[in-house]
């Protein structure tokens, strides 16, 4: 069954820069977290909901993964979300007994009757993809035991389920070295009342929200003339809480993409992420697919950060006499 859409505006997304110039340095980067802000749709939620609909209905192996052991934290975080939302943004949810209207896309799910894994249809009501963390016993250290990963930044689900942390991770360079440590203390630590949030970036070729798979090819095509409109600010933010009754960690991450052009019009940040591009360690650029074409992308980035210079450079008025 479905109901009509609402008239009311979206937020618009938030304007996320995290990329920051000065030497590089592998971080958690973790702020508190006001649970009031755990979840944040935007102008871009109806497109993306309908979206993971067809993810979840063509390729649902691929996105959705949940073992046995998630059963209990699953139940727990969709109850969690079916209390927020409807909550914090009653323009948007509406709550009636077993049922939850979704208003942005017209959906009622029946909540306690749904044939859906529980962690199957949480994933289904928010612009966030959600990953469980469980504390195993035989190891001792966190596993992903569950998730809803429709839009992943170049990382399959089919090859992290089930693995620990360190596994999990051991792509990113210097991670082992730099991080593994306090990663784990981290989670072992985080405490219910504490949630965190992070946010973290990439610069890709290819807008799309599912990317599974690494880019591999050089891109040519890609110029200082056009890389503004060939290029995209991959943002991702996450959130990081403890579930109070299961005690899993529940993981969200919400992907932001936009033109990389829209700096055009903000030449500090044009400048900041040129610089933070410059400070990367080569093994860094290899592993976010920097090399395919960052030469372009500098060379854009200088050129609107050197314009937006001029225009706010007042003019000189020539010597005097």
């Amino acid at each position: 069954m479905t109901i009509s859409p609402p008239d009311e505006h979206f937020p618009s997304p938030p304007d996320y820069a995290p990329f920051k110039a000065g030497p590089f340095r592998l971080s958690m980067g973790l702020m508190p977290l006001d649970l009031k802000d755990w979840i944040e749709p935007d102008t871009q939620c109806t497109v993306e909901l309908k979206e993971k609909e067809r993810l979840l209905t063509e390729r649902h192996d691929e996105v959705f993964a949940a073992l046995p052991e998630a059963a209990p934290s699953s139940a727990e975080a969709l109850a969690l979300l079916v209390e927020y939302l409807p909550s914090r943004f009653p323009e948007l949810y509406k709550r009636s007994g077993n049922q939850l209207d979704n208003l942005a896309t017209g959906q009622r799910w029946e909540i306690h009757t749904t044939p859906l894994h529980p962690l199957d249809l949480a994933g289904r009501l928010v612009q966030e993809d959600l990953c469980l963390m469980q504390r195993q016993a035989h190891t001792q250290v966190y596993h992903l035991v569950g998730a809803s990963l429709c839009f992943p930044t170049r990382w399959r689900l089919a090859d992290k389920i089930g693995q620990p942390l360190n596994t999990i991770h051991a792509p990113i360079p210097g991670y082992a070295e730099q991080l593994a440590t306090t990663m784990d203390k981290f989670f072992d630590r985080l405490k219910v009342e504490k949630p965190v949030w992070r946010l973290n970036w990439s610069l890709m070729d290819d807008p799309t929200l599912f990317q599974p798979t690494r880019a591999g090819r050089k891109r040519a095509d890609i110029t200082p003339e056009n890389a503004g409109d060939t290029l995209w600010l991959r943002i991702e933010r996450q959130t990081l809480r403890r579930l109070p009754h299961t005690l899993d960690i529940l993981f969200t991450i919400r992907v932001h993409v936009r033109p990389l052009a829209q700096l055009a019009t903000q030449p500090d940040r044009a400048a900041q992420l040129a610089a933070a591009l410059r400070t990367l360690p080569q093994p860094v650029r290899r592993y976010k697919n920097l090399p395919l074409f960052m030469e372009a992308a500098l060379t854009w980035l200088d050129r609107a950060a050197e314009n937006g210079e001029r225009k706010t450079t007042p003019p000189s008025n020539g010597p005097t006499t």
